[in-house]
């Protein structure tokens, strides 16, 4: 007998027969407390979260994501749906509960001829990454080669090529989705079109994506990037005249600014390492001479300790800030929009690294708009469309005992930062805590999502989320 947690708050007991007919279903398997595939379903890419759920339904494919969906619903039970387990709030675990694993289902398959990608919902950006690569193609995507594709396309996505090719919910062609009723519907344009707009950015709350099917670009299989690394001291002036090359930037060009302690990459004098640096990473998205042009401005400000921006492999570049974001230290992040960066608002960002809590702790302005600017705040689910800089603070550590320092030093350099926001958010870097916020990350398309959500998933089966309740 299972005790697990219902969909009323309650407990719910699931007999050891019923759990036998729902492992015989699958082509996976339900694993067990104890087991070696049950451990690694639940251990997530971020540590804050240690939880146990009572059992782990692992899919391989449609057909078992349906057959569990179906199983959960008819016993009322509350579910978590984890796909890279990259998720920043810890959502893919929760205790007690269901664990839809979709960690497995990992297969991309690129057709070089239509330039699509078919992608399953387990698959990470690395995957995706090196099969198109193949092909000299790519779909825009995020930074980190480990984050999983589902959360970051159902989020929204931005990364090195957004400006120039729109974000991932952009070239997002069609997705397979198994609904709360245990239909398995195609959601595009002309299938299920109110599916199709709800799942670009309003996250896993209508139903679990088995399939995406992505536009392809051409790009590769080398890009012009890298890093260009100040003293933090120099940062006041140089921030403004970053601002000023973005906002001026051809859209093939993205360049994001980090301030941190530097870590000891082997290119920088061993005498910065640890001391606070301004870091601009830069990407250009077309031909190396074009970028070396588009480059030259940012590359002319002041006196750098180092400059290694030069032609690198596209599925490199992909990974090459993975090290810093290898799984099993404790995260948390606040993030704000901003339509510009004002001096007042750099003022703000560089007191914050004056007091950095700890070595791995940093803050970075992404560098968004062109191609993403030039799609409608209502054409998808994620709204802000016009924001030209996303703040992420990112804090990173190892020690527990530290959970209270770090987490109030982001909460406190957010709060510093609000007046210059938009008072928008990006879905996939609000921490768990931030339920009171989820007006600002849909805006004027929360009325439509929640009536979107009433029609697919009405008792709110997909809830393990950040919750969009039905109409």
């Amino acid at each position: 007998m299972y005790d697990l947690m219902a969909l009323d708050g309650t407990k719910s007991t699931v007999d050891q027969a019923a759990l036998d007919a729902l492992d015989a279903s699958l082509r996976g398997a339900v694993h067990h407390k104890g087991s070696r595939e049950y451990d690694e379903a639940r251990i997530t890419w971020n540590s804050m979260f240690e939880r146990f759920p009572g059992f782990v339904v692992r899919a391989l494919g449609a057909s078992d994501v349906q057959n569990a969906v179906n199983f959960v619903r008819d016993a009322g039970l509350a579910m978590s749906v984890r796909s890279g387990g990259h998720q920043i709030a810890g959502h893919a675990v929760a205790d007690d509960t269901v664990m839809l694993d979709l960690s497995h289902m990992r297969s991309v398959h690129v057709d070089p001829v239509s330039k699509t990608a078919r992608v399953a919902p387990g698959a990470v950006l690395g995957d995706v990454d090196r099969e198109t690569q193949t092909h000299e193609l790519i779909v825009p995507t995020g930074i980190n080669s480990t984050t999983g594709i589902a959360g970051l396309t159902l989020g929204g996505g931005f990364g090195w090529t957004t400006r120039k090719f729109g974000m991932t919910i952009d070239n997002l062609l069609s997705a397979e989705v198994v609904t709360a009723d245990g239909a398995i519907v195609t959601a595009s344009p002309n299938s299920h079109p109110d599916l199709f707009w709800a799942i670009r950015g309003g996250g896993g709350n209508f139903g679990v994506v088995t399939s995406f099917e992505f536009q392809l670009h051409d790009l590769g299989p080398e890009v012009l990037s890298g890093l260009i690394v100040h003293p933090i001291e120099k940062a006041p002036e140089l921030m403004v005249e970053y601002a000023k090359i973005a906002d001026t930037s051809p859209d093939e060009l993205t360049v994001w600014s980090v301030m941190r302690k530097a870590p000891p990459l082997p290119f920088l004098p061993e005498e910065w390492h640890g001391r606070e640096v301004l870091i601009f990473a830069a990407c250009y998205s077309g031909g190396i001479e074009e970028g070396e042009k588009a480059v030259a401005a940012l590359r002319a400000l002041g006196d750098p300790i180092a400059d290694v921006i030069s032609p690198h492999r596209f599925t490199d570049w992909q990974s090459a800030f993975d090290p810093l974001l290898t799984p099993g230290a404790r995260n948390y992040w606040k993030s704000h929009d901003f339509d510009s960066l004002s001096p007042e608002a750099i003022e703000g960002l560089l007191s914050g690294i004056s007091q950095l809590p700890d070595p791995a702790c940093e803050v970075f302005i992404a560098h968004v708009g062109g191609a993403m600017a030039r799609v409608g705040a209502d054409s998808t689910a994620y709204p802000q469309r016009s924001a030209h800089f996303i703040m992420n603070v990112h804090t990173r550590w190892e020690d527990p005992q530290k959970d209270t320092e770090c987490i109030q030093w982001a909460r406190d350099l957010y709060d510093r930062m609000q007046p210059h926001s938009t008072g928008s958010a990006y879905v996939n870097f609000m921490p768990e805590d931030e339920a009171d916020h989820m007006a600002g990350a849909y805006g004027h398309n929360g009325e439509r999502l929640a009536k979107v959500k009433a029609k697919y998933d009405p008792r709110n089966l997909f809830r393990i989320n950040h919750n969009i309740l039905p109409a």
